[in-house]
């Protein structure tokens, strides 16, 4: 997502520079860490002032601010230069406000509440940052999106179903044991298969959930983008229930190449699916069901394809990314 918004800044017309490449992230909660991450913030902060780059700036762009990586940088940056400041991706916690992580969370707020804009991404998000907002900041939705201007072939929709996640404990694992019933609810009569593109750490766990299914569940492993490629367009569906996704690009990759989306109506998952979701009450009988129905219907399938692709080039290319960004950041220089 980093990556696209800087491409989406580009397609807009500026320029952009990484000001600093200082990691600002404590993962475990350690307040030593939290103190000394703050020092090294101050002195590149006084480095980034004496820059000669400095000077040249507009706007300093911050990308997900939160509590265990707060912005330490960017207000006093912009406040010193007298630039706005920009969030993207920002989330709010206030019962981190306490315990092992407090002080990076308070610097968080402190940096939310220093921007003139937060752009959210989710309506989850939205939810946090407009009840904990100052007085005159902007909030903005910036849509999840593809680094691309363009939308990719259309999918043949004639292949095996198509799965695509990391390999990991928790909730990845999570919704490939959903795949695993899902898959188990699927009639006899039902002629359907698999692919899975996908590795980590989970891997052998994600084998034995599919062992019972035989060779109609094949193991692609981690593929490059070429590789996706070439399995979304002749998907016939993606099958992803989304446990605790954040919203999930590989939602809006299927879809922009028109190949319809098995999911469960989650917060972050109904940002990018466009098209009926299955509700988390039916569990897997309801996903197989709706297989079911796309499997047997050619001309659903198509119109369900159809459908999120035209959503996706509307919504979700950098064309509008970069409008979004475009329009917010003119009218604060």
């Amino acid at each position: 997502m980093a990556r696209a918004l800087v491409a989406a800044l580009e397609a807009g017309g500026y320029t952009v520079q990484r000001a600093s490449a200082l990691r600002l992230y404590d993962g475990a909660g350690d307040s030593a860490r939290q103190d000394t991450l703050i020092a090294e913030a101050e002195a590149e902060v006084t480095r980034l002032l004496a820059s000669d780059s400095a000077k040249n700036w507009r706007i300093w762009l911050t990308y997900h601010n939160y509590y265990k990586a707060p912005d330490l940088i960017g207000p006093k940056v912009a406040h010193a230069l007298d630039i706005p400041y920009i969030q993207v991706e920002s989330t709010r916690a206030r019962k981190r406000l306490t315990g092992p992580w407090a002080q990076f969370a308070h610097a968080a707020e402190a940096a939310s509440n220093a921007a003139q804009a937060i752009f959210y991404v989710t309506q989850r998000d939205a939810e946090t940052l407009r009840r904990d907002a100052p007085d005159g900041q902007m909030l903005h939705h910036l849509a999840p999106f593809l680094a691309r201007s363009d939308l990719p072939g259309a999918s043949t929709l004639t292949g095996p179903m198509l799965s695509v996640g990391m390999m990991r404990h928790g909730d990845k694992l999570a919704s490939y044991r959903l795949i695993a019933d899902t898959l188990a609810a699927l009639p006899d009569r039902l002629d359907w298969r698999l692919d899975i593109a996908g590795d980590g750490p989970a891997r052998d766990d994600v084998t034995a959930l599919m062992a019972p299914f035989g060779q109609r569940v094949h193991m692609r492993g981690a593929l490059d983008a070429d590789g996706l490629d070439a399995l979304y367009a002749q998907a016939s569906m993606m099958l992803w229930p989304g446990v605790n996704e954040a919203f999930g690009l590989t939602y809006l990759e299927a879809q922009a190449a028109g190949v319809p989306v098995i999911a469960q109506d989650r917060p972050g998952v109904r940002d990018v699916v466009h098209g009926p979701m299955c509700n988390i009450d039916g569990g897997p009988v309801e996903m197989a069901e709706r297989i079911v129905h796309l499997a047997t219907d050619a001309s659903a399938r198509r119109a369900a394809g159809t459908r999120a692709r035209t959503e996706v080039d509307a919504h979700h290319l950098l064309g509008a990314a970069a409008q979004t960004l475009h329009q917010t950041i003119e009218a604060l220089t």
